[in-house]
């Protein structure tokens, strides 16, 4: 999904404050890191996934693996830090980062 400029200004604004949720790390994106992404995803729409991994290369290839196993988008990418979005079917008001 492309967002445009604008979209992608005010999500980078509200992820601005976030915290990864997600850390890929030495073990690599297996499946259960990927049902923890979706979920979080699910709940809250706007995340930021760390990718500890060192080769920048491999960080790269991982980005785009979670984004095509995950049906996101790359909002932005700064150093390990990957802000990802999916709208949600049912956003919850208590959980997505965008409705609060």
């Amino acid at each position: 999904m492309a967002l445009s400029p604008d979209r992608k200004k005010a999500l980078r604004t509200i992820g601005h404050k976030l915290n990864p949720v997600v850390i890929v790390a030495g073990n690599g994106l297996n499946e259960n890191v990927l049902i923890e992404i979706n979920r979080a995803l699910e709940d809250h729409e706007l995340i930021k996934v760390k990718y500890s991994v060192g080769d920048r290369e491999l960080k790269q290839e991982l980005i785009e693996l979670t984004l095509k196993s995950c049906r996101a988008t790359l909002v932005q990418g700064i150093g390990n830090i990957a802000l990802l979005y999916r709208a949600a079917k049912e956003p919850d008001p208590k959980k997505s980062n965008l409705l609060r």
